[in-house]
């Protein structure tokens, strides 16, 4: 038996489905639960707001991808505009533009979960679904050949600091390196959603609808959810045609749309939970740019491959962060580089030669209690995040350390992305750094992980219970990174997936 995918775009009218289960969204968790749910025998039904791009349509333009690909059009920010998200939408959502790379959970931060939120899940309840996700996903050990030249002098420099610099576990297939990823692999190299679980679960009979944004769920009596209300759209301007889906699920609701849409449409839908829409995490990421003599071309071969995790824990008080590389294609340069006129012209000129280092901050593990979501009057999301004072610290002590790292890895020049951004030419200007403002607007800060706004805990003061249940609802649960009750400290695509299938397999036991 074998599902269909269809786009909304061909209905007119006022269709109604009945189902067992209706899916929200069709990213990692998305996916995931589908597919679990339609191989244990339900009527699934999918929905994804997102257009169902294929390889065929991946032609490595950012001026195409970014648009298309990207929620928002790729202009999703905060209220305040400081921070960029980037977060996918398309069938697939963000496993479509991820970068590939794949971190099970710290034990710390399961513990942290433990301890403050009191989840019963360990890292032995979590292994099995890591395997099972691991083996699905083709995740296999970094390897050297991943290296491009902007990873390595991460590698070099934090390896010549003592810094304990690790190669990333990639989720690819007959990889190519052709260094695009954020753009969606014209290969199916890179192993996605879209790819795997989904076609898993098309493969079980789940049905999957694109160019279907879901406008609200649908409480008639009780608390139960009994209809998700849904409009097609138009790509690429997401003009509505007139058409509306009405999928009745005699089951239950599985919302997976994100950590930040996720929880707004329960908003839209005036569904109330405690601390819905709170603690919303981004890992923060703060970057920084090595300007080298010889060519890095940070925009071919795999965008990442290596990391440093030497300062995740920083001891009491203190915000930890870890060390990435971000491609330097030319768009996404060309956003996060400072300046104005002649000057960012100049930057920008040597792109060939820029080497491309990112902080992420290991957000809500201290005194800083993430973001805030909510909805406009007429529906919008918006996310508002303040840069507390432990989040400016650890990214002013994160800027010293990518500066050393870069000098330690032989850049002439490294150039912060402030506001007024500083030129350094030595280690022995990183003490510059501390007297410079940081924080939003005042220095490029971007997310490509969003978390949290649906946090899962024990007390009953949690949005969802440690099954992802909606508190206080009969026939909701969340499935997607919006679970998450802090940041992970790593990436989090695996940890989504694995989450997601231990407990959608529970759901789907408990439902037979």
């Amino acid at each position: 038996m074998t599902g269909q995918a269809l786009s909304a775009t061909s209905l007119s009218g006022r269709i109604e489905l009945t189902c067992d289960f209706c899916v929200v969204g069709s990213g990692a968790g998305g996916a995931m639960a589908a597919a679990v749910l339609a191989a244990a025998g339900a009527k699934v039904v999918v929905l994804e707001e997102g257009h169902h791009h294929t390889r065929r349509d991946f032609n490595m333009q950012e001026g195409w991808a970014y648009p298309a690909l990207y929620q928002d059009h790729g202009n999703r920010t905060t209220a305040d505009l400081g921070v960029l998200l980037l977060q996918g939408r398309s069938v697939g959502g963000g496993t479509t533009v991820n970068w590939g790379s794949s971190f099970r959970i710290p034990e710390r931060t399961l513990k942290f979960w433990q301890d403050q939120h009191r989840l019963p899940i360990d890292a032995a309840t979590l292994r099995p679904h890591y395997e099972h996700v691991e083996q699905r996903l083709n995740v296999h050990e970094g390897r050297t050949d991943d290296v491009n030249r902007n990873n390595a002098k991460l590698f070099e420099g934090a390896k010549a600091l003592g810094y304990e610099p690790q190669l990333i576990r990639r989720s690819v297939k007959g990889c190519a390196r052709l260094g695009y990823c954020g753009m969606g692999c014209p290969l199916d190299a890179k192993q996605s959603s879209r790819t795997t679980f989904l076609a898993d679960a098309s493969a079980s009979g789940a049905t999957l609808y694109s160019d279907c944004r879901v406008v609200r769920l649908q409480m008639s009596a009780g608390k139960r959810v009994d209809e998700v209300m849904a409009e097609a759209i138009m790509p690429p301007n997401d003009n509505t045609t007139g058409a509306t889906l009405v999928v009745k699920p005699t089951r239950g609701v599985i919302v997976a749309g994100g950590a930040i849409n996720s929880p707004a449409l329960l908003m839209r839908s005036q569904l109330k939970a405690p601390g819905l829409g709170t603690r919303t995490f981004l890992h923060p990421t703060v970057p920084i740019v090595g300007l080298f003599d010889d060519p890095i071309e940070g925009y071919y071969g795999p965008p990442q491959s290596v990391a440093c995790h030497h300062f995740a824990e920083r001891g009491a008080g203190k915000t930890g962060y870890f060390l990435e590389t971000a491609p330097v294609h030319p768009m996404l340069s060309a956003v996060a580089f400072p300046g104005f006129a002649q000057d960012h012209r100049d930057l920008a000129a040597q792109l060939p030669f820029a080497q491309a280092t990112i902080a992420l901050l290991i957000d809500g593990h201290g005194k800083d209690h993430g973001g805030t979501v909510s909805v406009s009057a007429h529906g919008r999301s918006k996310l508002k995040y303040p840069i507390a004072p432990n989040l400016i610290e650890a990214g002013k002590h994160a800027l010293a350390t990518m500066t050393r790292i870069l000098f330690a890895a032989g850049a002439k020049e490294v150039v912060t992305l402030h506001r007024e951004p500083l030129r350094l030419k030595s280690v022995a200007d990183v003490g510059r750094l501390q007297q410079q403002a940081f924080g939003t607007q005042l220095h490029t800060l971007f997310s490509a992980h969003q978390m949290g706004g649906c946090g899962m805990g024990r007390s009953g003061a949690s949005a969802t219970d440690e099954h992802g249940k909606l508190t206080g609802y009969d026939n909701v649960w969340v499935m997607d990174g919006s679970l998450f009750p802090s940041s992970l400290g790593v990436n989090p695509q695996l940890t989504i997936y694995a989450l997601v299938r231990l407990l959608t397999q529970r759901l789907a036991t408990a439902a037979r």
